[in-house]
């Protein structure tokens, strides 16, 4: 919000800099992000009076102007603009000025040959037009030459740019900021207040018929006939352009005045157009219905800003005998705005609830200085004087008198508008704590509570307690003053942060991270060492996919939907640095992800990782030749970083994810639960991307590896002392069915020979002639030791007999040694 200080003086004294001003604002919660000195920016430049004006007597463009500007000579000044001509004012930039605008200061100079003492000045010079085609000149023939031109040129103010929170609505107005003002400071306010207004009612010209009395509970409509259309007066529009509002007409420029005065939008509608949009509906007597309503499916409506909308069921609407003729509290529409041939008016002051409005202007992807306020909420008990105010300013604008208002209010009285909490002076200071009271240390006392609540606004009745008041807030805080703490909040804010006294806990502990942050550090450095590189996406993606949770109201209609996996981010990631010359990414991410299903939506945490092309530097041993990473290779990798933490896992062929390839695919277990899936990119997937030949993804269930990470024999390795006795190996061969894992081998012998065995390793696999068909020959290496002796034959072929049976009864295998 852009806040302008004369405008702030006319409703409140101020003696303090603009720089003070600031600090104060920021340190009561409203931060001003900017202060714009305007009067800089024309410092220096004066009011003159173009004597005479002669052809350059070397350039055909430029023209020898004869400027008085006060002194007790014309000063000669060469000018290039078209419009310059004897008589008129206008503003002169004086020797010694600085123009921070165009960053100029003004020396004297001589333009082909002819000497020039200053600058006839644009608007666009002086900062208040982006273009100018010619110089400024003053309307009026009694200025005074010489004086200073910033007054006329509303370049006399300083501008406050400042935020404020979304809870504070009435903070977006210049009446608002006054209060405030009002209450750190102990100044008077003076606020206009408008003369009562007495229309006829009852005439039957203005009927209102609000269907959604929920989404407006207030609306009045006034009827304004023989107005004048016309620019608005020099200081009205100097004063919207410095809070940045572009004049239009005096009838708009007067609702937005309001609009930044009071924090309350209005809107002008021009009558007559109201009564054509569907003249079939208007009666005899020339009757205007004006109804608020929500959209229907389908129905259409051209905004201000020249958009044919098509409108969705959450718009809420102003109808004209039942045709849509405004978004109400967000823009009105093209065909009934005022125009330079309206005549008469209809002037719409509404109070709209927030969420309804909220909804409405997002279902059309706007936003505006009226919806921006409606959202917050503005202030409903002063929408009637908001609307005399705008009333007043208008006929003293464009004239026209009153035929007609109607008001629908379902709001029961004034007293729906406040309410009453009480307060407790301990527990004020219990939240507080100790201020500084001069060089002393106290506590709040009751006077000094009183005084701020009174400020603020807020009506104060002592209770038959002691030291507890009943406080009544005013319609104006409403919305955010709710409970005791947000009034000890208030009395904080207003009191001054810095004059309470810093204290410090008691008594201290050293942070410390929970379990599962300790092991999902402990992740991340393993797969770290693994030779990964972590990255991190954002959860939307495009819609389209299986399962996906889509937003109803997304930043981006593109990313809509939530993801279902990290895998496909991760192969983006992958193809994006192949095409930015980056070489093969292999990377892992740990995020969230999501999903629907028939009972409901669902999010878990998963990990997952990317791995291929060639990792290796230095290819000159091979010719400068790629060698991919093989699948063994890759599943190294996952098992490097599974040893490392700890975890035996099993790998089970897999099909279920299409993206993969059928035959290369393994889901994860570890002690019986699923764990996640391994596998390499489906080929014609890694022909569609321009993939390397062999790229491979894995995906864990977070939950489910952390769990396991958190079991004792994880979290603290046990050490076993080596054997100082040799090994002793045996190696047995044998045909088996291709249907029979590797995995479900291993594990058998490791059972089976449990206590002597040591190890367990493949070292040949064979698929020929002689191998019988639907089978395959493996050859393990086994390999025994004791702690305490050396192994003979006589410890040994017992053992592994009973690896060999156990093999043929199980899995029916043929030995073939």
């Amino acid at each position: 919000m852009r806040i302008s200080l004369n405008w702030l003086k006319e409703l409140v004294d101020i003696t303090m800099t603009p720089e003070e001003l600031a600090d104060l604002l920021t340190m009561a919660g409203f931060e001003v992000e900017d202060i714009e000195d305007r009067r800089t920016w024309a410092d220096g430049v004066v009011v003159g009076r173009v004597l005479e004006c002669e052809p350059h007597p070397n350039a055909d463009r430029l023209r020898v102007c004869q400027v008085d500007i006060g002194a007790k000579t014309p000063s000669s000044i060469v000018c290039g603009a078209p419009n310059v001509k004897a008589g008129l004012f206008v503003p002169v930039a004086t020797l010694g000025t600085y123009l921070p605008v165009i960053d100029l200061k003004i020396k004297p100079a001589k333009l082909r040959g002819v000497p020039s003492e200053g600058m006839i000045c644009s608007l666009a010079e002086l900062g208040l037009a982006k273009e100018s085609e010619g110089i400024h000149s003053f309307a009026g023939d009694d200025l005074q030459v010489g004086s200073d031109a910033r007054p006329l040129l509303g370049l006399d103010d300083v501008i406050l740019d400042l935020t404020s929170t979304a809870n504070r609505a009435d903070a977006l107005s210049m009446v608002g900021i006054a209060r405030e003002i009002a209450a750190l400071t102990g100044v008077s306010l003076r606020l206009p207040q408008p003369a009562p207004i007495h229309p006829p009612n009852g005439t039957g010209s203005l009927k209102l018929k609000i269907s959604e009395s929920q989404a407006c509970p207030t609306y009045i409509g006034t009827v304004i006939e023989q107005v004048k259309i016309g620019p608005s007066p020099l200081w009205l529009q100097q004063r919207l352009q410095a809070l940045g509002i572009r004049p239009i007409n005096n009838v708009v420029d007067a609702t937005n005045y309001i609009l930044l005065e009071w924090g309350q939008p209005l809107h002008a509608f021009d009558r007559d157009r109201l009564l054509a949009v569907n003249p079939k509906q208007a009666n005899k007597q020339n009757a205007l219905q004006i109804g608020v309503r929500f959209a229907e499916s389908g129905e259409t409506l051209k905004t201000l800003d020249g958009q044919e909308r098509t409108l969705s069921e959450q718009a809420l609407l102003i109808t004209a005998n039942n045709v849509p003729v405004a978004l109400a509290g967000v823009m009105g529409g093209e065909e009934t705005e005022v125009s330079d041939s309206t005549q008469n008016l209809m002037l719409e002051a509404a109070y709209f609830d927030a969420a309804v409005i909220r909804r409405s202007a997002r279902s059309q992807g706007l936003r505006t200085e009226a919806s921006a306020r409606y959202e917050r909420g503005v202030n409903q008990a002063e929408l009637e004087l908001a609307c005399r105010r705008a009333l007043e300013l208008i006929t003293q604008l464009a004239g026209g008198t009153f035929t007609a208002q109607e008001t629908a209010d379902t709001a029961a009285n004034q007293t729906s508008f406040t309410r009453s909490i009480e307060l407790r002076l301990d527990r004020v200071n219990q939240i507080l704590g100790p201020v500084t009271i001069g060089e002393e240390i106290g506590e709040l006392q009751p006077q000094e509570v009183e005084r701020i609540l009174v400020a603020l606004g807020c009506t104060v009745s002592p209770t038959i307690e002691e030291r507890v008041w009943t406080v009544t807030v005013p319609p104006y805080r409403y919305r955010d003053l709710e409970r005791e703490i947000d009034l000890i909040e208030e009395i904080a804010r207003v009191y001054g942060y810095n004059n309470f006294c810093d204290t410090l806990p008691d008594k201290t502990e050293p942070g410390y991270l929970s379990i599962e942050q300790m092991l999902t550090r402990k992740l991340r450095e393993t797969l770290r060492a693994a030779g990964l590189t972590e990255v991190i996406h954002y959860s939307l993606v495009k819609p389209g996919g299986e399962r996906q949770i889509i937003l109803t109201n997304p930043l981006f209609a593109e990313y809509s939907a939530l993801r279902t996996d990290l895998i496909s981010g991760l192969i983006d990631a992958f193809q994006y640095n192949l095409e930015q010359g980056n070489g093969p990414l292999n990377a892992f991410e740990i995020g969230h992800i999501f999903w629907s299903e028939e009972d409901g939506l669902n999010e878990t945490e998963a990990v997952a990782g990317i791995l291929g092309g060639d990792p290796t530097q230095g290819k000159w041993q091979r010719a400068g030749r790629e060698q991919p990473m093989d699948w063994y290779a890759a599943k190294g990798v996952l098992e490097s970083v599974f040893t490392r933490l700890g975890l035996v896992v099993e790998y089970q062929p897999d099909r279920r994810d299409h993206r993969l390839h059928p035959g290369r695919t393994a889901s994860l277990w570890v002690r019986g639960t699923r764990l996640g899936t391994f596998g390499q990119l489906h080929p014609q997937l890694r022909q569609e991307r321009g993939l390397p030949d062999e790229v491979y993804v894995f995906e864990l269930d977070m939950d489910v590896l952390l769990s396991e990470m958190d079991q004792e024999e994880s979290l603290v390795p046990i050490f076993k002392p080596y054997s100082t006795y040799p090994s002793s190996d045996r190696d047995i061969a044998f045909f088996v069915s291709n249907q029979v894992s590797v995995a479900e081998l291993e594990r058998l012998i490791t059972k089976t020979g449990k206590g002597l065995l040591e190890s367990v390793e493949l070292f040949d696999e064979y698929r020929g002639e002689t191998v019988p068909q639907g089978q395959r020959s493996l050859a393990f290496r086994l390999v025994y030791r004791a702690s305490d002796r050396t192994l003979t034959d006589e410890d040994i072929e017992p053992v592994h007999q009973k690896v060999r049976e156990a093999l043929v009864e199980k899995f029916r295998v043929d030995l073939r040694s």
